[in-house]
Formats: C-alpha cells, sequence, structure tokens
C-alpha cells in the first residue's frame, strides 16, 4: 500500500487491519476523474524566496506532541475559513522566512503546511501552518507539532512501501467519519460504502469510490473502506500526490489524518487537537499547500 491506517482499528473482512492504519498511505480523497469533486491534481512550483534570514529550525525532541492552537482570527467563524489573508497574532514576527529547503509558494497561496523530518529514514518529524504576511514573507500561526510520518521513512512513494511522498502538494480536500468540524475544505462524512482504491488493475486507482461492500468493481482487499477505519480517520485531508495524471503502483490514499497511535505506512499521522485546528484553518481561498521534506 502506500498511505494506509495501521493495526488496533476495526476493519472489513476483505481487508486485513495493517492495511488500513497504514492508509497512512494516505492518498486523495477524490481521485483525477472520480465522480467526485473531491480530488484535485497538480503541485506548486517554487519562486523566489524572500530576503530575511531563515527561521531557527526546531529540534524534533523539542518538538510537543500536544496541539498548539491557531490565533483564533484566522478562524472568522464555525465551518467558514478566512476569505482573505489576516493580519498576524499580536507580536508575532512579520516577514519571517520559510525553513530551508521550503520552496515559497507561488503568488495566490497563502497557507502552507510544512512537514519536516531529520533524515530520510525519519518516521516522525514537525509539522508547522504559516500564512502569508501582507507585506512578505510567513508567519507561524500553528505548531510546531510532532508528527509521524511513513515507517519507511520520506521519499519516492510506492505500492507496497510505507514511505511518505516527499514534495509539494495540494490540500484542498478532507472527509472524515464524523460531521463536519468546521472547515471551509470541500468537506465529505464517510461511511462503510465509502473507499479509497489501491487497486493497481482498476481504472479507479487511487480514488475516492462509492459502492456497497461485496459489490465493488474493484478489488476490495486493495482499497480502504474509510468508514470502517477507525478514529484515524474520523478527520482528514486529502494530499494531492499521484493524481494528474494518476499513475497505477506509483502510491494510493496518502493523508493527512487523526494520529490513533499505530505506525504510519505512509500517511502523516497528527494529534488530534491540531488536525481539529489545522482543518478549520484551511480555506479555498487561500490554495492551501503541504510541503513534506528534510529539515
Amino acid at each position: 500500500m502506500s498511505g494506509r491506517v495501521s493495526a488496533a482499528v476495526p476493519t472489513s473482512p476483505a481487508r486485513p487491519v495493517a492495511r488500513r492504519l497504514g492508509w497512512r498511505r494516505c492518498g486523495v480523497l477524490a481521485g483525477v476523474g472520480t465522480l467526485l469533486p473531491l480530488l484535485i491534481a497538480g503541485c506548486a512550483g517554487p519562486v523566489a524566496a524572500p530576503a530575511t534570514p531563515p527561521a531557527r529550525a526546531v529540534p524534533a525532541h523539542a518538538v510537543p506532541t500536544h496541539a498548539v492552537p491557531i490565533d483564533a482570527a484566522l478562524v472568522t467563524r464555525p465551518g467558514v475559513g478566512p476569505a482573505a489573508p489576516v493580519a498576524p497574532p499580536p507580536g508575532a514576527k512579520q516577514g519571517q522566512a520559510l525553513p530551508p529547503g521550503v520552496p515559497v509558494p507561488p503568488a495566490g497561496t497563502d497557507q502552507l503546511v510544512t512537514v519536516l523530518v531529520p533524515a530520510a529514514t525519519s518516521t516522525s518529524g514537525t509539522l508547522r501552518g504559516w500564512q502569508r504576511a501582507p507585506g512578505g514573507g510567513w508567519n507561524s500561526v500553528l505548531g510546531p507539532v510532532r508528527v509521524r510520518v511513513g515507517t519507511d521513512g520520506v521519499g519516492t512513494a510506492r505500492e507496497g512501501v510505507n514511505r511518505t511522498p516527499r514534495g509539494t502538494f495540494t490540500l484542498s480536500q478532507a472527509f472524515g467519519r464524523q460531521p463536519n468540524p468546521g472547515t471551509a475544505l470541500p468537506y465529505r462524512r464517510v461511511g462503510a460504502s465509502d473507499w479509497w482504491v489501491s487497486d493497481t488493475k482498476s481504472p479507479a486507482y487511487n480514488t475516492f469510490r462509492t459502492c456497497e461492500p461485496g459489490t465493488c468493481s474493484f478489488d476490495e482487499g486493495a482499497g480502504e473502506n474509510l468508514g470502517r477505519a477507525g478514529a484515524s480517520y474520523d478527520y482528514a485531508m486529502v494530499i494531492g500526490y499521484n493524481t494528474a495524471p494518476v499513475r497505477p503502483g506509483a502510491g494510493s490514499a496518502f493523508f493527512v489524518h487523526v494520529d490513533a497511535g499505530a505506525p504510519s505506512q505512509g500517511c502523516v499521522e497528527v494529534p488530534r487537537a491540531s488536525v481539529l485546528s489545522l482543518i478549520r484553518w484551511l480555506a479555498p481561498a487561500h490554495k492551501p499547500l503541504i510541503t513534506i521534506g528534510l529539515g
């Protein structure tokens, strides 16, 4: 697989538990060409970096595992994200540079999530949320939060390897077993008839599908029943990896989701409270991206 959830969660008879929490494979909640508007493809290219000195990196051992809430001004009201860039919290530094090695998002992208690990083989790292400052540069508005990545580290992803993909990807859709927690992202509440397809022989590979168990056109044993995955999928955001075009076998089902205490098969696992802060902060108007890499 590539990003499923791991053991310790209920699973359907057709699929072993290990593949589920492995969903940490983390894919995209609405594959390209699917019937859902959930998948949005494409990665952002870098542009010139600001001239200000880089922020000091936070050692992994010093990163708190608890949620670090964002400033209340970043969420206008439940279910609605900010429609335009907001002023930084009082006392926040203006024009801060992004961490070394993180590409500066193109104009139009005002929200960036970074997940940085010390080495390619690391299984944990640091997540931060960044808001573009009105005068240039970026303000850190969420984190640092310690998170888990794939048990095979970060790098080139493919089916059958528990590795989190390295690069910059979209964060344009969300889903979960629970009701919408107040996100402006397109959100789908999933149940026992909702799947993420990891069958490399299926035209629906790395896309979202809805079908009753036992009736699906793809190999259900090579897919994830999102509604039966357990707490990991209470809230999740789709990482737009391998979506345009979809390459069979290049990896599927990569998400940012709740850390339910099991090793990741490729997804980014985040403490529950921080997942809620993140999902409520992200808004389509800001064209949010996620950069996963070393730092």
